[in-house]
């Protein structure tokens, strides 16, 4: 069976009002198992209200979000980790006092514990395997010299793949990444991508909101475009780039 016919993430018919203004509005969309699905458009068309939705950060006003038969509107972000999806926010939330290596091992332990909770016995017991696995992800983001510097003295960019190896170690089926290239040089952009082309060859589901079209173009298998709250487009991206309404909407903006 081809595992990319299944739907794995179906936003269905949400909208999302904060006051007077429309976040979202009757934003529908499916995300393929094991594909790349970006998610682009101008700033404020909805695009990190609509991942905050997926994660439970914020409720919807209507409509569902739905991983794999479950309703993620229904159950705490914390059930939502343990489901297997895991984000890379726009801003990096990372704990800057900490090492690197002790950043990456932290999420391990929640998830392997259910909760950010501390059980000394269960906590040695899993120490040099999980130690083991964070060194792993952290030269797979080419940190790993970096290991035992604080997270706080690392650029902006650094954090960025810092924060995206905290999300590895959780071996999500899903994992949304918020502008993951902002702050980067094109080098390591260019690293990033490569990175995550492997993951899309283990079979990964992954969502991107991204603004460099170079990283979407590189990645995406479908792109869906915002505007204003709403979806104006959709398909692959021949069709995205060649279509007038997004050239007037998003990427004409980009080439003025």
């Amino acid at each position: 069976m081809d595992t990319n016919n299944n739907v794995v993430l179906h936003v269905a018919d949400v909208n999302k009002s904060f006051g007077g203004l429309k976040a979202l509005t009757d934003v529908d969309l499916s995300v393929k198992e094991g594909t790349v699905h970006a998610i682009i458009g101008p700033n404020g068309a909805g695009k990190s209200t609509l991942l905050n939705v997926c994660i439970g950060r914020i409720p919807p006003d209507t409509g569902h979000v739905i991983f794999d038969g479950t309703v993620l509107d229904e159950i705490t972000p914390h059930e939502i980790n343990q489901l297997g999806v895991s984000r890379v926010f726009q801003t990096p939330e990372i704990f800057a006092d900490l090492s690197l290596l002790e950043n990456v091992m932290i999420p391990a332990f929640a998830r392997r514990d259910g909760a950010f909770k501390f059980n000394p016995i269960r906590a040695l017991s899993a120490e040099g395997e999980i130690r083991e696995k964070a060194e792993s992800h952290l030269e797979e983001v080419g940190l790993y010299a970096k290991r035992h510097t604080d997270a706080a003295s690392l650029s902006r960019g650094d954090k960025r793949r810092l924060e995206m190896a905290m999300s590895l170690i959780q071996s999500p089926r899903l994992l949304l990444l918020d502008e993951p290239t902002a702050g980067m040089s094109r080098h390591d952009t260019n690293t990033t991508i490569d990175l995550l082309k492997t993951l899309k060859d283990r079979g990964m589901t992954k969502v991107i909101i991204e603004h460099d079209m170079h990283v979407v173009f590189s990645l995406a298998d479908r792109i869906s475009v915002l505007a204003q709250g709403r979806i104006i487009a959709e398909g692959t991206p021949d069709e995205v780039r060649n279509s007038p309404k997004v050239k007037e909407a998003y990427l004409g903006e980009s080439q003025q």
